[in-house]
């Protein structure tokens, strides 16, 4: 069996609530897109201000190599997300909020879904045992997406 398959079959075990699935399939993408927002808004050393690469520019890269290592479908999947999650930071910066604000109230309030998620459940979160399912969530989200569009992952 293949790690993507072994890593989704656990994750999914903890998410077989319709109710559950629904706030996963909200809260994950979330999730992601406000983590990225948080290490955008990180100050960097001088050197990368200049460049304008971000703390969240330089920790998507070993993430989405993770997800390329664990299936190439995913790893595509998970870089449109991190594309579009980039681009609406950009735009959150927009804003008159700055967008460590708004990552941060929408970082908890996913959060928090995700756990009244769980207690519906009557199950523990999957990173709770291994921290990689923190990786897996999106993984596991997008296989939904490519099954809908009749893409192997």
């Amino acid at each position: 069996m293949r790690q993507i398959d072994r890593l989704l079959a656990l994750y999914g075990e903890s998410h077989q609530n319709r109710t559950n699935v629904a706030i996963h399939t909200v809260a994950v993408p979330a999730i992601y897109l406000v983590t990225i927002g948080l290490l955008w808004s990180l100050p960097v050393p001088e050197f990368f201000a200049r460049t304008d690469v971000t703390w969240a520019h330089i920790v998507v890269l070993p993430v989405l190599y993770y997800y390329f290592r664990l299936s190439g479908p995913i790893g595509a999947a998970m870089t449109l997300l991190t594309i579009a999650s980039f681009a609406v930071i950009e735009l959150i910066a927009l804003s008159p909020i700055p967008v460590w604000q708004c990552c941060f109230l929408l970082f908890v309030v996913m959060w928090v879904l995700q756990f009244v998620g769980h207690k519906i459940e009557g199950k523990k979160p999957s990173f709770f045992d291994d921290i990689r399912f923190l990786l897996v969530g999106p993984a596991w989200w997008w296989t939904h997406w490519l099954k809908r569009l009749n893409i192997a992952y």
